[in-house]
């Protein structure tokens, strides 16, 4: 926990003098927002909530901006020095997978509006709410989420939230998004609207000029997968849990948009396209390691490696992968093999320079 007398400045300046992070004049002007927050927060507690919810007073931040801009790293940097107690960090697409499971069991109770219960839940346990990456894609979500955060944020609690896109380009071109305008104008009028803007996409900057696939499987390779993980996230990580059909999936380690897993976390279990489709929307970049060389006795993992790779090819996501052999000859004998060879040039294809960028 951070002392008092430690600003959210001083700990940024500080990793910026360690060379963990690079200078950034969006992120210090993003820092000085927050530092005032965090004061708020953490000298008046009880009666700053009762003021929120009494007044018209601000209900939070949203900060957007391209892929690898640092908005992530500097909610994270907000969040984890926080000192107020009742605070939840979360990637949105798992939040929002949470939030149809509860409404889901609530419905089965026989109550027909299940969003205020939901809403109530949750301000009870969370008075600080950080959401990393909100998009909409579908209209039941837009539906939830726009009484949903109105709900919490009347309740008192603070949403300081991540985008890749303006308020205004929500849910852009989906279905009734009329039914969805609404939301928009609440968010511009009561949170401080914030772009990451920039020239440069540091985490595309950073992958675009180096090797992404390494093999054999080694401690050398293992020490240059770690050095690529620290330099994209600060070496720091949490647990993402995924939500599918009441169904758990674990990506182990999650930092602004980058998971890393083993191969057998996914492929080693029962999981389907529609897991894999979640897995690849909830990242940026993935870091897969020990992919083994495959064989017949394999099969079932091999179709599930297959499934994956396609939905993160769809996703446009940024594999980082060390394996037994090249792509080629990870499935050179049994079931699905032949058709295998579009996975290993799906996998060529993800390790251009081009796909990076």
């Amino acid at each position: 926990m951070k002392k008092m007398n430690t600003t959210l400045i001083d700990i940024y300046n500080n990793k910026v003098s360690k060379n963990l992070i690079s200078h950034d004049e969006n992120q210090t002007r993003a820092i000085f927002f927050l530092e005032k927050l965090n004061k708020e927060l953490s000298t008046s507690n009880a009666r700053f909530f009762s003021r929120i919810k009494k007044k018209n007073l601000l209900k939070g931040f949203y900060f957007w901006g391209g892929v690898g801009r640092g908005k992530s790293m500097i909610m994270d940097l907000f969040y984890e020095n926080s000192l107020i107690k009742k605070k939840r960090r979360v990637h949105f697409h798992a939040f929002m997978q949470e939030v149809h499971e509860q409404i889901h069991v609530i419905r089965q109770t026989g109550v027909e509006d299940a969003i205020e219960p939901v809403a109530r839940n949750i301000s009870k346990n969370v008075k600080l709410l950080c959401f990393d990456e909100l998009q909409i894609t579908d209209i039941t979500d837009a539906m939830i989420v726009g009484r949903l955060i109105k709900l919490l944020t009347k309740s008192g609690v603070v949403i300081v939230s991540t985008s890749n896109r303006h308020p205004d380009d929500l849910y852009k071109d989906g279905l009734n998004r009329n039914l969805f305008l609404p939301f928009i104008s609440f968010l511009k009028e009561n949170m401080i609207i914030y772009e990451f803007s920039g020239s440069f996409d540091y985490r595309q900057l950073s992958l675009s000029e180096q090797k992404r696939f390494f093999t054999p499987i080694s401690s050398k390779n293992k020490s240059e997968i770690q050095a690529i993980w620290n330099r994209l996230t600060g070496g720091v990580s949490t647990e993402l849990k995924l939500i599918v059909k009441s169904r758990e999936i674990i990506i182990p380690d999650f930092c602004n948009g980058v998971g890393r897993a083993d191969f057998n976390d996914f492929c080693d279990r029962p999981l389907g396209p529609l897991d894999f489709l979640h897995i690849a929307k909830s990242v940026r970049v993935l870091i897969l390691e020990n992919i083994p060389k495959l064989s017949r006795e394999k099969n079932n993992q091999a179709k599930r490696f297959v499934i994956l790779i396609d939905a993160l090819y769809e996703e446009k996501v940024i594999l980082i992968a060390s394996a037994e052999t090249s792509p080629e000859k990870l499935y050179e004998m049994g079931t699905g093999s032949f058709e295998f060879e579009r996975t290993a040039s799906r996998i060529k294809e993800m390790q251009s320079e081009s796909w990076a960028s």
